[in-house]
This record gives C-alpha cells, structure tokens and sequence, in this order.
C-alpha cells in the first residue's frame, strides 16, 4: 500500500510540476534561474521516499562565482539528492536522449540545460566548447556528472574528461559535491529510508593545469571525491546505527 501511495503522489506531482513549469518558462525560456528553482522542487520528493537530506554548503559557497560543479552520478534518486544543492546560475549538462523523456525532457530544455550527444565524439567536442562559451559570455556555472552514467552500486566510476577540459579552458575552479550512498537504500515500502548526506567541497583551483594534465585533474578530483563519499557513508552508518539504538 505504502509502495502504491508513493508511485501515485510522485508521478502526479512531478507531471504537475514539469507542466506547469514548461509554462511558466515559457515566459523566458532558457533562462539559467530556472535549473535551481525546479531543481528545489524536485528535492522536496525525497521525503516522500522515506529519505532525510542533509544539505551542507559552505557559507563561502555564494561567492564561487563561475565554476564547474562535479557530482557523483549513483541512480535516479539524484533527482530528490544531489538537486537540493543546485545553486542558482548553473545549468547543467545532460544526454540528448534526456529530451525525449515525456514532460520531464522539456522543462529539462526549456530551463536552459545543455544536452550532449554521447554517442558522437565530434558533437560531444562541440558540446564542451559550448560550455566552455557559456561559461565565458554568461555567468553561469556548469553541472556534470564526470562518470558519464549511473554508478549503481558499483562505488565512484572512472572519470571522463570533458569537466575538467572544460574548466581549464574557461579558466574556472572545480566545485565537487559528493552524495552519501543511495544505493539499495531506498525500499518503497518501508517507512523511513534513512539519511543522505548531501556536501558541497571547497573549490579546486586549475590554474595550475594546462590540457596535457588533463587526467592528473581528473584522477586529483576523483580521489578527494572519493576520500569524502567514504567519509560520508560512514557518518551515515554510525548515525544511523546510533538511531536505532
């Protein structure tokens, strides 16, 4: 039953919100504000998973200015997670296919995200000079996922590099945000899920990185990434542990 009444109260309020949000961006399509405003929106879905998300962004977090925020990519619940810490003036990108997606795939474009198309290198190329121009002739922020797809369980996936070529060509630090696991966490027909930690990390300064260091940045990045989803699952097991008790 409980499993029944969360399907229904999550497709309707998502259909409602990606309708009246495609109207609503009517009004300014493509406007980069739009990507945190439904990003929020979509956050307030976790508790209806059973799921507690514990934000922590630094106070120093609003002064970032440009930047390229990377996340760990674990499963489709990043959309109730790692979305409650979007900030305003990023935009993120996504695959192409995203766009196909009833409802969701048009407010997804119409909010001002990039798409790429995976499955071709040179338009993939194209992409990330595209965000590089963004990044240059709007201020705006980029998210990515540097894993390229769902991890699901399999721990933090080998990097792709187009994050980091992108930061070193636009001349912007890297913002990581780092999500506790969710993976086999979420059983729908149990009451309460459990907490998720949700942390965004201090800026990582590429200055000092030319394009055949491309993959030293990434390796860097995935492992300071690395070294706090770690840190983070135990701090959830041991709180979770001591709830019980």
């Amino acid at each position: 039953m409980l499993f029944i009444l969360r399907l229904i109260i999550v497709v309707v309020y998502s259909i409602l919100v990606c309708v009246f949000g495609c109207i609503y961006c009517l009004f300014s399509p493509r406007n980069p504000k739009h990507v945190a405003t439904f990003g929020k929106l979509f956050g307030r879905l976790a508790p209806v998973f059973g799921l507690t998300v514990e934000k922590r962004i630094p106070a120093e977090a609003a002064t970032n200015g440009k930047c390229i925020y990377i996340a760990n990519h674990q499963n489709n619940y990043d959309m109730v997670t790692a979305s409650s810490v979007v900030m305003p003036g990023t935009v993120t990108v996504g695959k192409k296919s995203l766009a196909w997606i009833p409802f969701f795939g048009q407010l997804y474009w119409l909010t001002g995200n990039l798409l790429i198309d995976r499955d071709n290198r040179a338009k993939a190329h194209g992409t990330i000079a595209q965000v590089v121009a963004q990044i240059k002739k709007k201020n705006l922020s980029i998210w990515m996922f540097p894993e390229g797809t769902r991890s699901r369980g399999r721990g933090l996936m080998p990097f792709k590099t187009g994050a980091f070529h992108a930061a070193i060509a636009a001349g912007v630090p890297i913002v990581p945000i780092c999500v506790s696991n969710t993976s086999n966490k979420v059983k729908l027909n149990r009451w309460s899920n459990g907490l998720v930690i949700v942390e965004m990390l201090p800026p990582i300064d590429t200055t000092g990185y030319t394009k055949d260091r491309l993959r030293e940045l990434s390796e860097h990045c995935r492992q300071i990434m690395a070294d706090k989803i770690a840190e983070l699952d135990a701090e959830v097991a041991q709180r979770e542990a001591a709830a019980k008790k």
